[in-house]
């Protein structure tokens, strides 16, 4: 078998989203599925006219199997709410459903940026998700989510805050929550301005 085998023959054919959810735990796509505690599917309205984006579940995610509820899903909730988007109507959700990790000398699970034959393993749900949720606007939330969709030759720097055509749908990409977390002190407030800046530009997409 292939080191990476992927996620499409898992994927049943359904716009179900609790059904998609249902069949994510059973996934052996790629090898991350052994060491997490869980998959972490996204979460929210199937009927969402947002969807975001992320790279990968985090350890809180991971243990609480539920996407975006550890700091940079805090950071995350506070700049949505400034940008007047709403989380309870949106869709979230990662590139990969299973959080990678390496363990340091004591009990913490330190995060690894997946491989891009992981993220292409685990593309087939992504593309379930925005199947059944079919949202208006889509925010790539960083780079990973946004290479995942707009292919590997993207960079955030480039075309951050823009407006992009993503099938029917439009899409804005803007950095991760992780990374205004990561930003030194002095910069970390105008690092979040600048992600709502964005997000703002999502919410005024939506008709």
């Amino acid at each position: 078998m292939a080191k990476f085998p992927g996620a499409a023959t898992f994927v049943p054919d359904t716009l179900d989203l609790a059904d998609l959810a249902t069949s994510a735990r059973e996934c052996r796509g790629c090898d991350l599925w052994e060491p997490a505690e869980h998959v972490v599917f996204g979460a929210g309205s199937a009927g969402a006219r947002m969807m975001l984006v992320g790279e990968q579940p985090g350890d809180q995610e991971d243990r609480r199997a539920a996407p975006f509820v550890g700091p940079a899903g805090i950071l995350l909730n506070r700049a949505l709410a400034q940008a007047d988007i709403d989380r309870e109507v949106t869709y979230v959700t990662n590139a990969v459903k299973h959080f990678k990790f390496t363990r340091g000398s004591g009990p913490r699970r330190i995060h690894q940026k997946p491989l891009r034959s992981e993220v292409t393993a685990c593309h087939p749900w992504l593309q379930a998700e925005l199947r059944a949720v079919d949202p208006e606007v889509v925010v790539l939330l960083g780079a990973t989510a946004a290479q995942a969709l707009m292919g590997p030759s993207f960079r955030i720097g480039a075309s951050r805050g823009e407006v992009l055509a993503l099938g029917d749908a439009k899409a804005v990409a803007t950095v991760h929550p992780s990374a205004v977390l990561r930003t030194d002190d002095a910069d970390r407030d105008a690092a979040f301005d600048g992600l709502v800046a964005d997000l703002r530009i999502a919410a005024g997409l939506l008709r």
